[in-house]
Order: C-alpha cells, then sequence, then structure tokens
C-alpha cells in the first residue's frame, strides 16, 4: 500500500465529522497502516485495565485517546482559521510543500 498521507505528526487539524466535530488538536501519532491519526485531547475512549501484581499495576478505569480516520479530520490553516484541503506543489528547488486551497499560503510544521 503506497502512504500518501498528507497529514503528519504535529500538525493542527480540525476534526470534520464525528462526536469531537469542530474541534482542532495537535496530531500525536499516525497510523499509517490504518490510514488513522491520533489527535491531542480528541475522541477519548474509556479502558479499563485490570489490576496485575507481579507487573506492579493497579488497575482502574482510564481515559485515552482513540484514532480518528484521516477522512474525518482536515489540515487547520491559521489563515483560513479552519480546516481547509490542500495541495501539493513542487517548488523550483524539487521540494514539494504543502499549500492551502484556498488561500495559496504553504503551511508548514510548527
Amino acid at each position: 500500500m503506497k502512504n500518501n498521507m498528507v497529514i503528519r505528526k504535529n500538525d493542527t487539524v480540525q476534526v470534520i465529522k464525528g462526536k469531537d466535530k469542530g474541534k482542532t488538536g495537535k496530531v500525536l501519532k499516525v497510523v499509517s497502516e490504518k490510514n488513522s491519526v491520533i489527535v491531542e485531547k480528541l475522541n477519548f475512549i474509556t479502558e479499563f485495565i485490570r489490576r496485575d501484581q507481579s507487573k506492579n499495576v493497579q488497575g482502574g478505569i482510564m481515559e485515552k485517546e482513540a484514532p480518528i480516520h484521516v477522512s474525518n479530520v482536515q489540515l487547520y490553516c491559521t489563515d483560513c482559521g479552519r480546516g481547509v484541503r490542500v495541495r501539493l506543489t513542487k517548488l523550483d528547488d524539487g521540494t514539494k510543500v504543502r499549500v492551502c486551497s484556498k488561500c495559496d499560503i504553504t503551511i508548514e510544521k510548527q
């Protein structure tokens, strides 16, 4: 499978579908095998952890971020102030950059 994901780690994205629609956050991890991303402080799930004395784990209820499919998030453009589609453009020196489709400004990783 070819990896054509436009979203990378540390990008700011906006959720466009689901229970967290309209919220923005930073990408913590990209799971390219499942075409999904884990966004900071979004899409929480409850995980029940068993107590295990051999591993010195106390157990209990824990909340953690779950992956969101890439089709449900858009890259956030700070100039437009919303999630936008992105074009890949090749510069004169041969490097590829991501460009906002609305305002034609390059989007770099922070």
